[in-house]
């Protein structure tokens, strides 16, 4: 330095520097050092920023005032410092030689200066808005420029001013620097053309300044807009374009393709051969000519290297997340700085005679370093949060993408449920993990740094306290594995639990009939209370791991000071030792937390790693197999020499098939079950493995598929299928498909919304929509798969005529039809007949019939029952067809009865009715298509159809917006007991009292030290010390197993019993006004929040709640000045933490909301992969599943901003505690101790922390307490009558006759509804047998539901047995009826406890009861006997037999009123039999009330009852009623019994 300077000016002078009250530099570093600092800077930055800056073209900036005055300015600037450089030549000329500096630092901050200008001009022109670079510059270059700027006034002070002119334009430099710094605090207008100008909601991240992006200042907007009013979706801004799935998953998939191409061109030949033999992902799929030759190469060579997706990924995502682990690496490196400076600080107390800007410095410096790493940290989280983002995205698209076009093979060996998982729990392990994947190499690095300070600090005995630490880490590793298992058995249990619910809910209606409640709430509490003893065992371990991650800090320290101390007796702690050592101690505990954690996940991701990889190796359909080219030949459908199998490995399904279909001719497909039919349409569709043979089509395809595939949207959504709507051919389409009736019976019209896989739809209806789709599509060929199979016979009718036939709407158009509907084949022009997976005839039907070969045989088969079935309906069809929608009329067609004469005579006369409507010369058919489908639908206002507007199935959820209200808190408290809750809170103090007296009674030892009385007092300060501590973890420890084991599983005890108890006492109306899926998620995810999640939360909201106020505390006793600054920076907090917490909760339920369509939508889209190809919709689907994962992302973005724009605010105020903790410090020196001052400031660099979490438990506190007023909701629910009224108790054989009596009973479904029995009176002698019978509607039902007193009366009674069953219990009422229902329900369970739940009968009862329902046998037959497991619903029993089931339920209670809902047509007629006669036998002297819909049931019974509109409409013997010639008779001719 001194060739520069010179000798007389120089570098460094302590005296004038530190050891001053009035410090300053020397000119010679004021000369050299501080210009240069930014240039040095701003040059070893350039090169990388211009290069950054070529790469990334945003568009270019229209010169702005903003712009020019800043590069006018830096002319400006350059000008200012070579007038320096000229004068300083100018004075040599006149010879006044200046030292070398003079002509150097002019020289070099000139040429920086028209660096700035041109960097200004380039960034406009590359579409930089704000500039972080040039901002850092400018604020380097001002703090630079203060020095001098300060002794210059000084100089002029003493005395004159020397140098004029270098005096002027420095001031110059200085107020251009401050002004430059200023302006680049302002952003620029955005580029032109870019997204900011087009998009109405565009994310301000993009256009926002360097200070705001670091402060995370442009959230602000969206946090106060999320605090006036809760946050909606529409409020939420457009995603990033380079977030969104256009772009991610484009970049995944190609990398991903040249990982797969690197696999494949492997350069040996042999390699070669085998990947086209077993094709990991290979994309071609040829079949090696000789499969023997491949089979050999493959046993020489048996792994192949599969594509490594991990390279795909880093490749993709990696460069974006190395910023981020770039701002980790500064971080970790600046959290050891703090430590450092706190030793100085407390050196700096205990000397007497420093200046004192020291300790300003020191202070200063010690905020702006926790200033920097905050500002880094968030910076880090938020590219790791991002990059976790676009992972999750780019995973999502690329198995969505895959699923869409792997084969057959492969979906059969990952189902529906392991590829939602894929996209849900893996991708999102993916997402987490990237979040800590930096602690992989940061964790290490904190450990050693950390290890290296305290070593330098305390020697060797810091390995005493590391040994601790490594001891804690296999007893937390130990604890985590055994948590983990008692997880997995809890989770076994709340399964349990909640499919038991799932069946409760299923059959309640059964549950009420029976009187069964009580049964079953006893097996739920069983399975709650395993569950309970379970969650008791997790809480005595977390209560251990918590003590041990709250004492280890403590433990750490006590044995490295005690060691310390008494290893050797010239050891002395000092405040300095002590607590540099213990904030050392506490940045050691996070990674050592951290390590174990990070690890685990890495398994778990690596495992879900491979699970994605194999299923995007899966094999792909080939597009080729299928020659879609339209060339001209006369055949719209050719296969020749087909031989076709699901697998390459599978044994031939199709082999022989030749097909020629001519242009617009309709070919049917017939065979037996099993033969290949649909496998036929599979193979033209390109769905299964080509293995010989050419298949071609001409045109574009619609196919119906055998099981319609029915997407959850509206109706019109179904049929239009991407299609544009155009409002006559759509009405013609529904016309055709006879969906009009029906449309007037949905809710909304064609804008009814269809529940996941058309729940909401009958089947026939779901295959109508399905066939309409491929009718609105007017594609080419069109491919049917047996759509006939699901409609009733006149629908069947109807649609062949008018959509499929030969008159149809597709006539013209080439049509292959499956079929088993033998009706139809004389119309069609050809037809195929499948034999065991080969062709072996095709013709016309005429000529089929001639060969007499497979055909006719199986016309012989078929013919007979077929046709009685299909014109059966006919019959009463042909009349009412126009005016009755079709659910209406299949509950009234009787089934065919079992009098043999009769039938013969009506199979007659069907016969001819047949040919009539067969006959095509009848011209009936074709005029009623033809005018329907022009005139009627034109005619129809459109006012109508606009009130229509969707309507949706069932109310929506009340989800709460806004604040959590304290009588939640109080509820919860009440559960606990709010005794005990003081108490709790009481206890937590205690230990933050111990902890605070630990620390207390350190910073006592420490100043022994300065008393030179150390060594006497060693064994009482160590054991003190000890005691406080460990009296510290043992209240941790009591309080915990006191809060979690007990009082808060009490509560979660009482919350679940209250809840299951209302369910079950709630009546009949509310489970049919909510849906049990709504119950099932009360009972699973808020029971699993108020079991798990609010424990937690409240511990750790408790703990940092206290940890906050002794910091608070521990500063304000030391320096009272400190509660003037703790006012505003709580109210500060306070106001932060409201904004947030209101932002965040909502976007919580948004993110929720927004996450299920992404699963249902996929789940839909795999089941229908078939149906989306063969219309070739694949780009519209993956559009679709983009723009679901793109509206989550919307809402889950800001959530991860939101996090980061708190930690920086919180921080900050934790920062400030820092600075006023130090500077009170600093100023309180005389008072105060070296060790309080160690203990303040250590204390408030903790805080940070604790304050950050308490906002983050705060929030999650308030979105999971509201689990507590959902289930509170539903422990409210009004209930029904008692179960027992004890004063009114009937006599225990009470009803000993049966007789039955309704005095003017009305009766109404819900309140506000019409009624729907009136003023019914009628008595019933005791073993009477009644039927009832009426259309549908009439109320049939609902007189059994009242005997139940599942409906209350209106007005009116009735009187069994001169009891008012009004005034009894409902209980004793329901257990002394009897009734089999309409539908049999089975609870899973043994067959023995779906028969006598309670245990009252005897096993030979049991098999009695079995014997006479014809189920002994089957019973017998099975090895359990009656300890024969049902399935759930009973699914592994057939129909009949769980019909038969709930028969010999009612012969086991053997009551004396018995009902029969009877069972539609959905039993075979042969157990209908069984049940009547054994009801004939069994319930002889029995009052009987029968709902009959098949009349020869009742036609011997005492007295029929007709019911009209819910009134008596006749009531009578069977014979009398048939001579009146009324209702009842109209019944009976129409089922033919007359």
């Amino acid at each position: 330095m001194e060739h520069l300077c010179g000798s007389e000016l120089p570098f460094w002078e302590p005296n004038l520097t530190i050891y001053t009250e009035l410090p300053d530099l020397p000119e010679c570093f004021q000369m050299s050092i501080l210009p240069w600092a930014p240039c040095i800077y701003l040059w070893a930055m350039s090169p990388f920023y211009i290069l950054y800056l070529k790469r990334n073209n945003r568009g270019y900036i229209m010169m702005s005032i903003l712009n020019r005055i800043k590069t006018v300015l830096g002319l400006i600037l350059w000008i200012v410092c070579w007038t320096d450089l000229f004068s300083a030549f100018h004075e040599m000329n006149e010879g006044q030689p200046k030292p070398p500096i003079y002509f150097v630092t002019p020289l070099i901050v000139g040429m920086t200066m028209l660096l700035v200008t041109f960097l200004i001009q380039f960034e406009r022109l590359r579409g930089v808005q704000s500039s972080g670079v040039l901002l850092i510059f400018w604020t380097i270059s001002v703090l630079c420029a203060i020095v001098p700027f300060r002794s210059k006034i000084m100089q002029t002070n003493h005395g004159e001013i020397k140098d004029k002119l270098r005096f002027t334009t420095f001031y110059i430099y200085f107020g251009l620097t401050l002004i430059e710094l200023i302006l680049s605090c302002f952003n620029e207008k955005p580029p032109l053309f870019s997204s900011v100008v087009t998009d109405p909601n565009v994310c301000p991240e993009t256009t926002a300044g360097f200070l705001s992006r670091m402060t995370f200042w442009w959230f602000t907007g969206l946090a106060i807009k999320g605090y006036k009013s809760p946050l909606e979706s529409k409020d939420l801004w457009s995603l990033n374009k380079q977030d969104s799935s256009e772009l991610v998953v484009p970049s995944l998939l190609n990398e991903w393709e040249v990982e797969k191409s690197k696999v494949h061109s492997e350069p040996n030949v042999k390699e070669q051969a085998t990947f086209i033999k077993t094709g990991t992902g290979a994309e071609t799929n040829h079949v090696g000519d000789n499969p023997e030759e491949a089979e050999v190469l493959l046993s020489k060579r048996k792994e192949s290297r599969q594509p490594s997706f991990l390279w795909a990924l880093i490749r993709a995502f990696g460069p974006y997340f190395l910023i981020g682990s770039a701002f980790k690496l500064l971080q970790d490196l600046v959290s050891f700085v703090n430590p450092q400076l706190l030793r100085m600080l407390i050196i700096f107390t205990k000397q007497p005679d420093v200046p004192m800007w020291w300790g300003y410095a020191l202070a200063f410096l010690m905020f702006g370093t926790s200033l920097l790493q905050t500002l880094i940290l968030h910076q880090h989280f938020q590219y790791c949060f991002v990059t976790g983002m676009r992972l999750r995205t780019g995973i999502i698209g690329a198995i969505y993408r895959k699923s869409l076009v792997i084969t057959n093979e492969a979906k059969r060996s990952s189902t529906v449920g392991e590829v939602v998982n894929l996209m849900s729990v893996d991708a999102q392990r993916f997402m987490d993990l990237t979040t800590f994947l930096n602690m992989l190499w940061s964790a290490p690095l904190q450990i050693f740094l950390a290890l290296f300070f305290l070593w330098e600090n305390l020697g060797p005995s810091v390995l005493a306290g590391v040994a601790v630490m490594v001891l804690l880490i296999p007893f937390n590793a130990f604890i985590a594995m055994k948590t983990r298992t008692y997880q997995v058995e809890q989770m076994k249990h709340k399964d349990d639990r909640i499919k038991l619910m799932n069946e409760i809910l299923n059959g309640i209606k059964v549950l009420k009939l029976y009187a069964w409640e009580v049964s079953f709430k006893e097996k739920i509490l069983q399975i709650r209370q395993k569950e309970l003893n379970v969650l008791r065992k997790t809480a005595y371990l977390s209560a251990l791991s918590t003590m041990a991650w709250t004492s280890a800090p403590f433990l750490v320290a006590m044995t490295t000071f005690a060691v310390y101390v008494t290893v050797d007796e010239t050891h002395i702690l000092d405040a300095e030792k002590a607590f540099v050592s213990l904030s050392l101690f506490n940045i050691l505990r996070f990674p050592l937390n951290m390590l174990p954690q990070v690890i685990s996940s890495i398994v778990q991701a690596s495992v879900s790693l491979k699970r994605i990889e194999d299923f995007l190796s899966h094999k792909e359909l080939d597009p080729e197999s299928v020659d879609r080219r339209n060339n001209a030949s006369e055949y719209a459908v050719t296969v020749v020499n087909g031989k076709f199998s699901w697998t390459k490995q599978d044994h031939v399904t199709l082999e022989n098939i030749n097909v020629m279909v001519p242009q617009g001719s309709l070919l049917a497909v017939v065979g037996h079950v099993g033969c290949g039919k649909s496998s036929l349409v599979s193979a033209l569709l390109g769905e299964m493995e080509k293995l010989e043979g050419e298949v071609s089509i001409r045109g574009s395809v619609a196919y119906v598929p055998q099981q319609a595939w029915i997407q959850n949207a509206t109706l019109r959504d179904n049929i239009l299928f991407g299609k544009p709507y155009v409002e006559k051919k759509y009405q013609c389409v529904l016309e055709a498909c006879s969906l009009t009736p029906d449309l007037e019976v949905l809710p909304g019209g064609d804008l009814t919304e269809i529940g996941e896989k058309g729940i909401n739809l009958s089947g026939g209806q779901r295959q109508r929509v399905s066939l309409a789709r491929a009718l609105y599509s007017e594609s080419d060929v069109y491919l049917l798969d047996d759509p006939l199979s699901a409609v009733d016979a006149h629908v069947a009718k109807h649609i062949f005529d008018h959509v499929i036939g030969p008159e149809g709407v597709l006539q013209g158009k080439t049509r292959i039809l499956v079929t088993h509907g033998i009706t139809f084949l004389p119309q069609v022009d050809n037809i195929l007949v499948m034999v065991e997976g080969r062709m072996t005839e095709m013709g016309s039907y005429q000529e089929l019939l001639k060969q007499n070969g497979a055909f006719a045989e199986f016309l012989r088969n078929y013919s007979l029952e077929d046709i009685i079935e299909d014109d059966e309906v006919t019959l009463s069809v042909v009349d009412e067809e126009e005016d009755f929608p079709e659910d209406a009329l299949s509950n009234h067609i009787d089934m065919v009865d079992n009098e043999p004469a009769e039938n013969e005579a009506r199979r007659q006369f069907m016969r001819q009715m047949s040919i009539m409507s067969n006959d095509p010369e009848n011209p009936k058919n074709k005029s009623i298509r033809l005018r329907r489908c022009s005139v009627k639908k034109l005619a129809e206002p459109q006012a109508e159809k606009i009130e229509q507007k969707g309507e949706k199935l069932i109310q929506t959820e009340t989800a709460e917006t806004g604040k959590v209200k304290f009588k939640v808190y109080w509820e919860y408290a009440k559960a606990v007991g709010p005794l005990l809750s003081l108490f709790i809170c009481f206890l937590y103090g205690c230990q933050s009292a111990a902890a605070i007296g630990a620390n207390f009674w350190l910073s006592e030892w420490t100043n022994d030290a300065l008393k030179n009385r150390t060594q006497e007092f060693v064994p009482m300060r160590v054991g003190v010390y000890a005691a406080l501590g460990i009296s510290q973890g043992a209240l941790i420890l009591g309080n915990c197993l006191l809060c979690r084991a007990y009082s808060m599983l009490k509560a979660a005890h009482k919350t679940h019993l209250n809840m299951l108890h209302a369910i079950l006492r709630a009546p009949q109306a509310f489970f049919e006004a909510t849906p049990s899926g709504r119950v099932l998620n009360r009972f699973s995810k808020d029971v699993d929040t108020i079991d798990s999640l609010i424990p937690d939360n409240i511990d750790i909201w408790m703990r940092t709640f206290w940890y906050t106020v002794n910091v608070l505390i521990v500063c304000s006793a030391l320096t009272p000045m400190f509660l003037i600054v703790i006012v505003p920076l709580m109210l500060f907090y306070w106001w932060v933490q409201r904004f947030y917490v209101a932002t965040s909760r909502q976007l919580k339920r948004l993110e929720s909301v927004s996450r299920s369509p992404i699963y249902s939508h996929f789940s839909e889209t795999i089941t229908g992969t078939s149906v989306i190809r063969a219309y070739g919709r694949n780009s519209a689907f993956v559009l679709m599943s983009n723009m679901k994962v793109d509206d989550n992302q919307k809402s889950y973005f800001p959530g991860i901003v939101s996090n980061r724009w708190l930690g920086v605010r919180i921080e900050f105020i934790g920062n400030c505690i820092v600075l006023f903790a130090a500077l009170f410090a600093v100023i309180g020196k005389e008072k105060l101790n070296p060790g309080l001052v160690g203990l303040s400031v250590s204390y408030a660099l903790q805080v940070t922390m604790s304050l950050n979490w308490m906002v983050r438990m705060t929030s999650d506190l308030e979105s999971n307490i509201v689990a507590v007023e959902r289930v509170k909701e539903y422990s409210e629910t009004p209930t029904e009558a008692p179960w027992v009224v004890e004063d009114k108790q009937p006599p225990p054989d009470w009803p000993s006759k049966g007789n039955v009596e309704l005095v003017d009973y009305s009766v109404r479904y819900r309140e506000g509804l019409d009624l729907v029995l009136r003023n019914l009176s009628l008595k019933v002698k005791g073993g009477e047998k009644i039927g009832i019978v009426g259309r549908t509607g009439a109320g049939k039902s609902s007189m059994t539901l009242c005997l139940f007193r599942l409906l209350e009366a209106a007005e009116g009674e009735i009187i069994i047995d001169e009891v008012k069953i009004s005034e009894i219990g409902l209980h004793d009422l329901r257990s002394k009826l009897t009734i089999i229902p309409q539908e049999p329900v089975l609870f899973s369970g043994t067959l023995r406890m779906n028969l006598d739940p309670f245990e009252k009968y005897s096993d030979d009862e049991v098999w009695k009861a079995l014997e006479l329902s014809h189920l002994k046998k089957f019973v017998s037959n099975q090895a359990a006997k009656l300890n024969l497991e049902c399935a759930e619903g009973g699914e592994n029993l057939s129909l009949g037999q769980r019909q038969l089931v709930c028969l010999a339920r009612a012969l086991l209670r053997k009551t004396r009123i018995l009902i029969l809902d009877e069972a539609t047509a959905a039993i075979d007629l042969e157990t209908d039999d069984l049940i009547q006669s054994t009801i004939r036998t069994q319930f002889e002297d029995c009052t009987v009330f029968t709902i009959a819909h098949r009349l020869n049931t009742i036609m011997d019974y005492t007295r029929v009852l007709v019911l009209d509109k819910g009134q008596i409409a006749e009531f009578d013997t069977p014979t009398k009623l048939i001579g009146q010639k009324g209702i009842f008779f109209g019944m009976a001719k129409d089922a033919g019994l007359v």
